[in-house]
């Protein structure tokens, strides 16, 4: 499993990479392991403004579909539009062109809320037991 260290993770099995007022939003390499071949993202607007813990979209795979939750309150900038075309991008590079969302967040407290890489590899290492 890859948890890269340069990265903040939830509970939820997001990542966020934080560029200044800027983050990037996608599922862990255990999520996209455990939903299996990603056959469809639905994904939002951009310019949408969005609160933390919120749904803002979902991925179906051929075992499930699964919720997506925002990881920060703020305005959606960017959405992934390559992946309408190729969902499975999120299960061949999940941290890279399978980024899902980019956000400006406007609550820097949110940051506090998120697991480093050692945080999150304990917290997947447990659910699973």
């Amino acid at each position: 499993m890859n948890i890269p260290d340069d990265l903040k993770y939830t509970k939820e099995h997001e990542w966020v990479r934080i560029e200044g007022k800027i983050a990037t939003i996608g599922i862990t390499d255990y999520a996209q392991e455990q939903l299996g071949d990603i056959v469809y993202a639905e994904l939002p607007k951009e310019g949408e403004e969005i609160a933390k813990e919120v749904t803002f979209g979902a991925l179906e795979s051929v075992k499930a579909v699964s919720d997506c939750y925002v990881p920060l309150t703020g305005k959606i900038i960017e959405v992934n539009s390559g992946l309408s075309d190729n969902p499975e991008m999120v299960n061949d590079d999940c941290y890279g062109e399978g980024w899902l969302i980019r956000i400006e967040f406007t609550d820097k407290s949110d940051l506090d809320t998120f697991l480093d890489h050692e945080q999150y590899k304990a917290f997947v290492k447990e659910e699973s037991a």
